[in-house]
């Protein structure tokens, strides 16, 4: 019974538009631990043994979370499944605070893609890293979605197509008229090599390049353009997404109106599917304190006048 249960709930998460590949995962691992002691619904004391059972106080704690939202959705319709304690290894976690890029950065960082080690089975390694964190650098898009992209995704006009993203959705991307150039020399380069495959950027074997060689790759371009070297926490090519949100604001005017019409957009052209998973990427650089000084003090000026 709970089998059916999650499978139901499981298909309207994603119907909803929500991957939710790991809530899935998990909370099917809980209906195969449930069964095994013959309950039949959510008991809060089965909840607690199954979520305890998971390997860190993080695991632990996402565990708990997808299953007291289940047990949520299910008590609604049938008193009998118990709602598991909210706060059960409830986790106290701070994210780290990204890491923003400069413009002398990002272009050091794309002269080193240039200093790559070439071979010859993997002739376009220095091309593809260069273009790919260049897109990155003024898209904003995530690295799985630069990754997943194909050579038709590029429509003529400058237009980017990425399908189904991390909330299994497609959406257009616009490019500036001098990336468009920049891609299409690349596609030109790309051409000339009789590239196997329609994977935008190929792998050394034409397929996709995995999310782990491509970190490894941008960990020796951060080393090669000498980028906060002595950094307890290295830059990461998600920060390069922070800096584009970050950057993007920056350059809004100072005006509230303006502001709230520039944060939809931007929130659109991030592929976010709510307004407040944005504010993650903005962070407080002295442009942006600026800005929210000027803004406050006009404010504070109005309302005396």
């Amino acid at each position: 019974m709970l089998t059916d249960d999650i499978e139901r709930y499981v298909m309207i998460r994603r119907a909803a538009g929500h991957a939710f590949e790991a809530g899935a995962r998990l909370l099917r691992q809980y209906a195969r631990f449930a069964k095994a002691r013959g309950d039949s619904h959510v008991r809060s004391s089965t909840a607690i043994n199954w979520a305890a059972a998971g390997v860190s106080p993080h695991m632990r704690h996402v565990r708990m979370r997808y299953l007291v939202r289940f047990a949520r959705f299910q008590h609604a319709e049938d008193e009998r499944h118990e709602i598991p304690p909210r706060h059960a290894f409830a986790e106290r976690r701070c994210r780290p605070l990204p890491y923003i890029y400069s413009n002398l950065e990002i272009a050091r960082l794309l002269a080193a893609a240039d200093r790559l080690r070439l071979s010859y089975a993997y002739p376009l390694r220095r091309a593809i890293y260069r273009t790919l964190i260049g897109l990155i650098v003024v898209t904003g898009l995530r690295r799985s979605e630069a990754l997943d992209l194909r050579v038709q995704d590029i429509s003529a006009d400058g237009v980017l197509t990425v399908r189904r993203t991390k909330f299994r959705k497609s959406r257009l991307v616009p490019l500036h008229p001098t990336a468009l150039v920049a891609l299409r020399e690349y596609l030109a380069l790309r051409l000339r090599r009789a590239v196997k495959g329609d994977h935008l950027f190929p792998s050394v074997t034409n397929g996709r390049i995995e999310s782990s060689v491509a970190n490894t790759t941008f960990r020796r371009m951060l080393t090669l353009a000498k980028i906060a070297p002595n950094r307890a926490r290295r830059p990461r090519i998600h920060d390069l997404r922070h800096t584009f949100a970050t950057r993007a604001l920056e350059r809004c005017p100072a005006d509230p109106r303006v502001i709230a019409r520039h944060f939809v957009a931007l929130s659109t052209y991030l592929g976010h599917v709510k307004m407040s998973a944005t504010h993650w990427y903005l962070e407080a650089t002295p442009e942006l304190l600026m800005d929210i000084a000027t803004v406050g003090e006009t404010a504070i000026q109005g309302a005396k006048s």
